[in-house]
C-alpha cells in the first residue's frame, strides 16, 4: 500500500495536482486542475461555408432584404444592387458605394460570394 501511496503522490506532484501534503493517517488531497481556455480553433472550410449561409449575400440579396441592415436608405440599396458583382465585400468601400462608417455597421452582416 505505501508503495501505491508513493506512485500516487509523485503522480500527483507531476500533474501539478497536489493541494497539500498528505499526512500518513489521510489519504491523498487532489484537486481538479483549472485549465486556462483554450484557444478558439481555426475554423474549417465547412465552418466557414455553414456560417456564411446565415450572412446576407451582396450578389442576391433582394432590394427589401438590403434595406432591413442597420443604417441603409434606398439610395444606399440602389448603389450596391448598381455595383453587383461582388468578390470581397470590402468592395463597397473600395469602389465608393459606401462610405466606411455605413461599411462598419452591416460588415459583420454580408458577404460577397463570388459569381459563378
Amino acid at each position: 500500500m505505501n508503495d501505491r501511496r508513493s506512485r500516487l503522490l509523485m503522480a500527483a506532484l507531476s500533474l501539478g495536482l497536489l493541494l497539500a501534503a498528505p499526512s500518513p493517517d489521510s489519504s491523498l488531497l487532489l484537486a481538479q486542475t483549472t485549465l486556462a481556455p483554450a484557444t478558439k480553433p481555426a475554423q474549417t472550410v465547412s465552418e466557414k461555408i455553414a456560417a456564411s449561409k446565415d450572412l446576407l449575400d451582396l450578389n442576391t440579396a433582394t432590394p427589401a432584404q438590403l434595406k432591413a441592415l442597420p443604417g441603409m436608405g434606398d439610395a444606399y440599396v440602389q448603389r450596391i444592387i448598381a455595383g453587383r458583382p461582388y468578390t470581397a465585400k470590402n468592395q463597397l468601400v473600395q469602389r465608393g458605394i459606401l462610405p466606411q462608417d455605413a461599411y462598419a455597421k452591416i460588415k459583420d452582416q454580408i458577404i460577397a460570394h463570388r459569381p459563378k
